[in-house]
C-alpha cells in the first residue's frame, strides 16, 4: 500500500545531506556559487544574458559541442519530453545518444544523459575540477560578463558527451532561446513546441515576443519542425525560417489520440512514412502535439541520411522514460503527479486526468490536490482551475528559492468555498492528503516541477 511509504520519506535526512560524496557536494557548492539565475528571481532580465562567453568557454576546450550533429529544442511547453522521445528513438537506432535539460527531478545528473544514463557523479566531479580555473579566469577578466551556473552546467553537458563517445546530441534549452546558453549549436533540426505566455519578464509579454526569443535557436541550413501554434506564434518562426534560409515543415505529420490500454496510451501518426501505432509510456493526453514533433524530427534525419528506421522510431518511442509529467504515484489511492507550471499546463492536465479517469473507468471518492509554485509564474490563474476542481487544496513549497511561500498564494485564492490547507514542506502535504483520503480517492500533485521532483522522492526514497 503506498500510503505507507510516507513513513520512510518523513525520517529522511535534507536534500543537500543524502548520501551525497564530499567530492560531489564540493562540485554542487562550487556550480551553485556561481550567477544562478535559475534561483534569483531579481535578476532574470535579457541583458545578463551574452552567448559570447559561452564561445570564450567552449573554445578554450575545442568546442566540443561541434564534434556531433545535433537537435536543439525551444518551447514554453513539452520540449522536455520531446527531447526525450528524439533521444530513445536515436539509441534505439544505435545511436550513443547524449540528452541535455532542465532542470532536473531529483539529482543534477539527470540534466546531461547518455543512452537513458545520467553522467556519473565521480565523472561531474573531475569535469568540474577541470572546468574551474578556466571559468576562474574567465569570470575575472569578464569580458562579457561573468559565467553562470546554467552556462557552466551548459559546457559540462557538452563536454561529457564529446569525452563519453555520445555521437547524438539532443539540448534542450533552459530559458527561451535567442540568448539561451545552449544557442551555440548548429543543429540539424531545430524543434519549436507549443508556446505560451510563461518568463514574460525575460521574454516578453505577448506570445510574439516569445515566439521570437524561441525562433532565435533557428539557424541556416536546418530544418524547422514546429508544434501547432498560434497565429502569430505561427508567424513568427515562419519567418525567422525565412530570414535564414531554413526549411520550415509544415503539418508534417497528422497525430490522432486512441485512448489508454494497461497504462499506455495509444497514438496513430500519419508521418511521411505511413502510419505509425505508438503505445506511448507518458500518459497526459497533451503528449500529442509533442509526439507529432518527436516523429517529424526522426523522420527529418532519416531522410538526411541518419540510419532511422520505422522500427526504431516506434520501440523509442514506445520505451521513452520521462518522469513527472503524469506521473502516476500510487496506484490506490491513485496519486499522480504532473509538473504543471503554467495556467495552460493546469487545464491541460486536468483534462488528462478527467479523460484517463473516464478511459480507465475509475470512480473514486475524495479527490485532494497538492499545489506548489515559484514565485515567477502566473499562480493565481494556475491554482484557480484547480480550487474548483478538487474536494481539499493543500498550498505547499518546494525547498527551491524561488518557490511562493503557501501564505502568499492563500492570500489570493477569494472566499474559498472549500478546506484550504497550509504546510512548509511537500512530505507534509503529502501526509496530510493521504489522510484526507481512502484507497479509493484521487490525489494530484502539481504546480511546479521542483514540487513534482519531492513528490518522486517520497514515493521513491532509494531515489
Amino acid at each position: 500500500m503506498c500510503a505507507s511509504l510516507h513513513l520512510l520519506y518523513r525520517f529522511r535526512l535534507p536534500l543537500c545531506a543524502i548520501m551525497i560524496e564530499p567530492d560531489y557536494q564540493q562540485a554542487l557548492d562550487y556550480l551553485y556559487s556561481l550567477v544562478d539565475f535559475e534561483t534569483r528571481v531579481e535578476l532574470r532580465s535579457s541583458i545578463n544574458y551574452d552567448l559570447r562567453r559561452m564561445d570564450e568557454l567552449l573554445a578554450v576546450f575545442g568546442k566540443p559541442h561541434t564534434r556531433m550533429p545535433s537537435v536543439h529544442i525551444a518551447g514554453t511547453k513539452g520540449k522536455g519530453s520531446t527531447a526525450a522521445m528524439i533521444a530513445s528513438a536515436m539509441q534505439h537506432a544505435g545511436y550513443r545518444s547524449g540528452l541535455y535539460t532542465s532542470p532536473h527531478l531529483v539529482d543534477l545528473t539527470e540534466r546531461m544523459c547518455i543512452n537513458g544514463v545520467p553522467v556519473p557523479r565521480a565523472v561531474l566531479v573531475d569535469l568540474v575540477n577541470e572546468i574551474k580555473p578556466v571559468v576562474t579566469r574567465l569570470n575575472q577578466a569578464a569580458r562579457f560578463g561573468r559565467l553562470t551556473t546554467f552556462e557552466v552546467l551548459t559546457a559540462l553537458g557538452f563536454l561529457h558527451f564529446a569525452r563519453s563517445g555520445a555521437n547524438f546530441q539532443v539540448i534542450e534549452t533552459g530559458l527561451g532561446g535567442r540568448l539561451d546558453a545552449t544557442n551555440v549549436l548548429k543543429p540539424e533540426v531545430c524543434v519549436i513546441t507549443s508556446i505560451g505566455l510563461d518568463h514574460t519578464a525575460v521574454l516578453g509579454n505577448t506570445i510574439e515576443l516569445i515566439a521570437r526569443e524561441k525562433a532565435g535557436i533557428i539557424k541556416p541550413g536546418s530544418t524547422v519542425i514546429s508544434a501547432p501554434q498560434k497565429p502569430e506564434a505561427e508567424a513568427v518562426i515562419r519567418q525567422a525560417s525565412a530570414s535564414v534560409n531554413a526549411v520550415y515543415m509544415e503539418n508534417p505529420v497528422r497525430v490522432l489520440t486512441e485512448g489508454y490500454a494497461e497504462d499506455r496510451q495509444l497514438f496513430t501518426i500519419e508521418g511521411l512514412r505511413g502510419l505509425y501505432s505508438i503505445r506511448s509510456p507518458l500518459l497526459g493526453r497533451y503528449q500529442a502535439p509533442n509526439i507529432g514533433c518527436a516523429v517529424s524530427t526522426l523522420e527529418v534525419l532519416g531522410e538526411k541520411g541518419f540510419n532511422i528506421s520505422r522500427q526504431h522510431i516506434v520501440e523509442g518511442l514506445e520505451n521513452v522514460k520521462w518522469p513527472g509529467r503524469f506521473h502516476i504515484l500510487c496506484s490506490r489511492p491513485l496519486t499522480i503527479t504532473d509538473g504543471a507550471h503554467t495556467p495552460e499546463s493546469i487545464t491541460a492536465f486536468l483534462d488528462s486526468l478527467d479523460a484517463y479517469l473516464k478511459a480507465r473507468s475509475l470512480y473514486y471518492t475524495g479527490s485532494v490536490v497538492v499545489f506548489g509554485a515559484s514565485s515567477d509564474k502566473d499562480v493565481l490563474n494556475m491554482v484557480a482551475p484547480l480550487i474548483s476542481r478538487f474536494d481539499t487544496v493543500i498550498l505547499t513549497r518546494s525547498d527551491h528559492p524561488r518557490a511562493m511561500p503557501p501564505e502568499e498564494i492563500a492570500g489570493l485564492i477569494k472566499q474559498p468555498e472549500k478546506p484550504v490547507i497550509l504546510t512548509e514542506t511537500v512530505s507534509r502535504a503529502i501526509d496530510e492528503a493521504m489522510s484526507r483520503v481512502s484507497s479509493a480517492g484521487v490525489i494530484a500533485i502539481t504546480g511546479s516541477l521542483f514540487v513534482t521532483g519531492d513528490a518522486v522522492r517520497y514515493f521513491s526514497p532509494e531515489v
